[in-house]
C-alpha cells in the first residue's frame, strides 16, 4: 500500500501551482456542461421543433466549434492566451444564458453558432497555457492532469444537468453561463499576468516567416488527418455504441451507464500514474500507434466473440487502455513541433480535426448502421484505426528519417 501511495504522489509532484489552477477552471468551465447533451431533447420536448430541425442546430454547435478553433488558435498567437481564455469563458457564459431565452428557430440558430464560436475559441488557447505553465519533462502529465478535470467536471456536469432538465431546462442554460463566468473569474483572480509569474505580461508581436506556419508542416498536417480519423472513430463509443448496448446485446440503461462510467473512473484513477512512467521513454508516436491499435480492437471484439455485459465490459476497458496510451501523447505531440509564436496555428489545426470527427462521426456511423448493421460499423471504423495505427507508426519513420538527414554534417 505504501508503495502504491508513492506512485500517486511522484504521479502528481512536480506540476506547477499555475497547472492546478488551469486544472480547476478547466473543471468549474465543464462541470456546467449541461446544455449539449440536453440541446436536442430541449427543442423537441420544451420547444415543440421537429428531430431535424434539431439536427440543425447541432450541426451549428459543430460548424461553430471548427471555426473557434481556427479563431481562437490565431487569437492567442496574436493576443496571447490569456486573454482569448478570459474573453471567451466569459462572453460564453452570457451567451448561454441568452441563448435560453431565445425560442424563434433563426434565432436559436443564430446564437447556437455565436455560441460555439466563442466557447471553442478556448480550447486551443486553454491547450497553450498548458504548454507555457508545465516543463517538457512533465507536460504530458499536465495535459493529462486537465483530462481528468474534463472528465470529472463531464461527470458532475451530467447528473445536475440530468437533475435540471427535470425540473426546468432553461437553468440548464443559466448553470452553464454562471459556471463559464466563475471559471473566468477564477482565471482572473489566479492567472492574470499580474497575480500569476508564469502568464506573459503581454504577448509579443512577431513577424513570422511562412516557414514557421503550421500548414506549411507537412508531418503534422498528415498528423491532423490521422487524428481526425481517430476522433471520427473514437466517438461512436459516445454516440453508437450506447445504441448497440441497447438494440443488439440486450442491455439496460442502467448497465450501459454503468459500462461508460467505467471510462471515465479508469483514466481518473490510472491515467496520470501511467503516463508518469511512460512520459519521456519512448516517443510520443510509439505510445500514439500502439494505443490506436488496440482501441480498433476494442471494436472489433464485438464481432469475434459472444456475450453481451461481459464483452461490452472488456470492450470498454481495452478501449480505455488504447486512450490512455494515445490521447495525451498526441498533446505532447503538436506542442513539440510547434514554438511559442506558432502554437496558436498548431492548436487550432488540432482542435480542428476534433471538432470535424465531433460533426461528421455520430451521423455517419448511425447511417452506417441504421443501412448496413452494426456488425459492418464495427469493421468499418476497427479497420480504420487499424490504417491510423499504420499511418502513425510511418509518421514515426519518416521523422526520425528527417531527424537524422538534419544531423548528418
Amino acid at each position: 500500500m505504501t508503495r502504491i501511495i508513492g506512485l500517486y504522489k511522484k504521479a502528481y509532484s512536480g506540476l506547477s501551482p499555475a497547472t492546478w489552477w488551469l486544472s480547476l477552471v478547466m473543471l468549474i468551465n465543464r462541470s456546467g456542461t449541461m446544455v449539449i447533451p440536453f440541446m436536442t431533447l430541449y427543442l423537441t420536448r420544451k420547444l415543440g421543433y421537429s428531430l431535424g430541425q434539431a439536427g440543425i442546430v447541432m450541426s451549428l454547435f459543430g460548424v461553430g466549434a471548427i471555426c473557434g478553433g481556427f479563431l481562437g488558435g490565431r487569437l492567442s498567437d496574436k493576443f496571447g492566451f490569456y486573454n482569448v481564455q478570459l474573453i471567451a469563458l466569459a462572453g460564453g457564459g452570457v451567451l448561454f444564458i441568452i441563448l435560453g431565452q431565445m425560442h424563434s428557430f433563426p434565432l436559436i440558430c443564430l446564437f447556437t453558432f455565436l455560441l460555439s464560436l466563442v466557447n471553442d475559441a478556448f480550447r486551443p488557447a486553454n491547450s497553450i497555457a498548458i504548454a507555457q505553465y508545465s516543463k517538457e519533462e512533465n507536460r504530458t502529465r499536465s495535459f493529462s492532469l486537465n483530462r481528468l478535470a474534463i472528465n470529472l467536471g463531464w461527470a458532475a456536469g451530467g447528473s445536475l444537468g440530468g437533475f435540471l432538465a427535470s425540473q426546468n431546462y432553461e437553468l440548464l442554460f443559466w448553470v452553464d453561463g454562471i459556471t463559464n463566468m466563475g471559471a473566468a473569474l477564477l482565471l482572473l483572480l489566479v492567472l492574470s499576468p499580474k497575480r500569476n509569474m508564469q502568464t506573459p505580461k503581454k504577448h509579443e508581436a512577431v513577424i513570422r516567416d511562412k516557414s514557421t506556419s503550421a500548414s506549411k508542416d507537412k508531418p503534422y498536417i498528415f498528423f491532423i488527418v490521422l487524428t481526425t480519423i481517430f476522433a471520427y472513430c473514437f466517438f461512436q463509443i459516445f454516440t453508437t455504441m450506447p445504441v448497440y448496448y441497447k438494440t443488439d446485446l440486450g442491455l439496460t440503461e442502467t448497465l450501459i451507464g454503468f459500462i461508460m462510467a467505467i471510462n471515465g473512473v479508469l483514466i481518473a484513477l490510472f491515467e496520470m500514474v501511467l503516463v508518469h512512467n511512460m512520459e519521456g521513454k519512448r516517443s510520443e508516436l510509439t505510445y500514439m500507434w500502439i494505443g490506436t491499435f488496440i482501441v480498433a480492437l476494442s471494436f472489433a471484439v464485438f464481432n469475434v466473440f459472444p456475450g453481451a455485459l461481459g464483452l461490452a465490459i472488456f470492450a470498454m476497458l481495452l478501449c480505455t487502455a488504447g486512450e490512455i496510451l494515445s490521447m495525451p501523447f498526441m498533446n505532447t505531440f503538436w506542442i513539440g513541433r510547434s514554438n511559442t509564436n506558432n502554437r496558436g496555428q498548431y492548436a487550432a489545426l488540432f482542435t480542428i480535426a476534433w471538432s470535424i470527427a465531433q460533426v461528421l462521426g455520430p451521423g455517419t456511423g448511425a447511417l452506417i448502421a441504421d443501412h448496413y448493421g452494426f456488425t459492418t460499423l464495427w469493421w468499418f471504423i476497427a479497420g480504420l484505426l487499424t490504417i491510423c495505427a499504420i499511418g502513425y507508426r510511418w509518421l514515426q519513420k519518416l521523422i526520425a528519417t528527417q531527424k537524422a538527414a538534419t544531423a548528418q554534417p
